[in-house]
């Protein structure tokens, strides 16, 4: 069950007035979006961390949980040359002399640079060689950007997170031609995962790894703070993210694995990859078990994982079915969050008052921020017919987007699959379980003890020793998970990160963890 002692008050009612009710929020925070990828998250995340950076609170919210309040770049000089900006590649193939190039270039930039305080380009000049050197600069970081695939605006392209000057928000430009805060990309996850971090246990561990990862003493964060203005910077007040609890195991967990990662330091931007996986990763896990914990669950949390086999198998039948029972449990957490609203005291003395709807209706308001006027709710006046249009409408909106979150996240990530089948289940990638053993192994560890220690920190489920935990006597079957377990061995042993030593002694190991130099 959900401690009562960790939760904290919602927000006052006028902030985030767009919201047509807050139930999702008050169970997983302001807010959970299915829209963003795991490296949007982090991007989000690195913005916000950023700023705090600048403020001296890098993970310091100084005992105040809300509200988390920054101030992110937005940078437009650096993203009009970088995405809005294909005539520069024109004028370098059309013109040779430098001079020519720069002044055309110039008068264009004069004309169409957009959302801009002013459109003078002019200091970019003296601080390349020649225009062409310029022209390749730019090629090159474009080239970079994160997700490029993704046909979207060019005020939502975002190039590699180098440093700080390659750090800023999602925007939107206005008919008038001013910029506006998005949502789209930037759905608020981000504030999310750094207010988790925030509050773990090993923020302080943390802070001084995630300093240096912000610090961008690296030549490609000073290559592309040569395409900005020196000395100007554009810069907005955001924030009031929620989130609902003062400490949580799942945020624990979060920061050991990202200081694992980062402890490793490995060269270059080589952690990153890893961060945005297992971010995404944990807001899976936080997701299912604080769904859990209102629902009252009393099995834990599990993840039956299939290694994907030539055939069809006893063990992909069961990750189905255990993919689709966890998919329902958010669900469920809304439905138990309203009935505990309609079992309360409160309601109970409500309706049997004089003018029980009247007072059920400021009840509802009070709790949920719903409804306030008739546009909301225009049905009987009774009760019963309120919370149950409160019960529909909350389960609609969940369903546009929280609850996809597992759905979504778990393929960005490699942990759901259809591969080898046309239904859902889990099936981790290479990628994921590379994330997870160097999360997670300092010194070579006994193969067996890898698989229970996946089971006890993430509830993933390969071996037939913890499928024995979370199954009943007639789904059990011990040979088809010790099969599951040898092909993963497998796996792992193709990926450079097992060894067996004899028959009887398999290690798991991470190459990468100086325990192991």
């Amino acid at each position: 069950m959900v401690d009562p002692t960790q939760l904290l008050p919602a927000p006052p009612r006028n902030d985030h007035p767009e919201n047509e009710l807050w139930l999702d929020e008050q169970i997983w925070g302001h807010r959970l979006w299915d829209s963003q990828s795991p490296w949007l998250i982090f991007l989000e995340f690195l913005n916000i961390a950023e700023a705090c950076q600048r403020d001296n609170q890098l993970l310091n919210q100084q005992g105040n949980y809300y509200p988390l309040i920054f101030r992110p770049f937005q940078r437009m000089f650096l993203r009009n040359i970088l995405f809005n900006d294909e005539e520069l590649f024109r004028i370098s193939e059309r013109y040779t002399d430098s001079m020519s190039a720069w002044s055309n270039w110039l008068a264009w930039m004069a004309e169409n640079a957009k959302a801009v305080p002013f459109r003078d380009f002019s200091y970019i000049q003296g601080r390349f060689l020649s225009f062409q050197q310029f022209a390749s600069v730019v090629a090159m970081l474009r080239s970079s950007a994160v997700e490029n695939d993704r046909n979207r605006r060019w005020t939502s392209r975002f190039v590699f997170p180098f440093g700080p000057n390659a750090l800023y928000e999602d925007l939107n430009i206005t008919p008038a031609g001013s910029v506006s805060r998005e949502y789209i990309n930037f759905g608020r996850t981000g504030e999310l995962l750094y207010m988790m971090l925030c509050r773990s246990a090993g923020s302080s561990q943390l802070r001084p790894y995630l300093a240096d990862l912000l610090a961008g003493q690296n030549s490609w964060n000073t290559l592309v703070g040569l395409l900005q203005p020196q000395g100007f910077e554009e810069s907005h007040t955001r924030g009031k993210s929620y989130l609902p609890y003062r400490s949580h195991p799942r945020f624990d967990r979060l920061a050991e694995d990202w200081l694992q990662i980062l402890e490793l330091r490995l060269p270059g931007f080589d952690a990153i990859p890893f961060l945005v996986t297992l971010g995404a990763f944990h807001l899976i896990l936080y997701q299912l078990h604080v769904a859990a914990e209102w629902c009252g669950e009393k099995r834990p949390v599990h993840l039956i994982c299939e290694i994907v086999a030539p055939k069809k198998t006893l063990v992909r039948e069961l990750s189905g079915a255990n993919f689709q029972q966890n998919m329902q449990l958010s669900q469920r957490a809304v439905e138990i969050y309203i009935k505990g609203i309609e079992e309360s005291e409160e309601w109970r003395r409500a309706i049997t008052q004089a003018g029980a709807f009247s007072t059920c209706q400021t009840l509802l308001l009070e709790r949920v921020r719903w409804p306030k006027d008739r546009e909301d709710y225009d049905g009987p006046n009774d009760p019963q017919s309120l919370i149950g249009e409160l019960r529909r409408r909350a389960l609609s909106r969940h369903r546009q987007h929280v609850a996809n979150i597992h759905r979504n996240y778990g393929r960005d990530v490699g942990l759901v699959s259809k591969r080898g089948t046309n239904k859902l289940r889990y099936a981790p990638t290479d990628v994921l379980l590379k994330a997870l053993i160097f999360a997670n192994i300092r010194k070579r560890m006994e193969y067996k003890e890898f698989l229970s220690l996946l089971y006890s920190r993430y509830g993933l489920v390969f071996g037939d020793r913890e499928a024995e935990c979370v199954l009943e006597g007639g789904e059990y079957d011990r040979k088809a998970f010790q099969a599951n377990s040898e092909r993963l061995e497998q796996r792992l042993g193709s990926l450079g990160m097992l060894r067996r030593l004899s028959d009887a002694c398999a290690y798991v190991q991470n190459p990468f963890s100086r325990a192991e130099l």
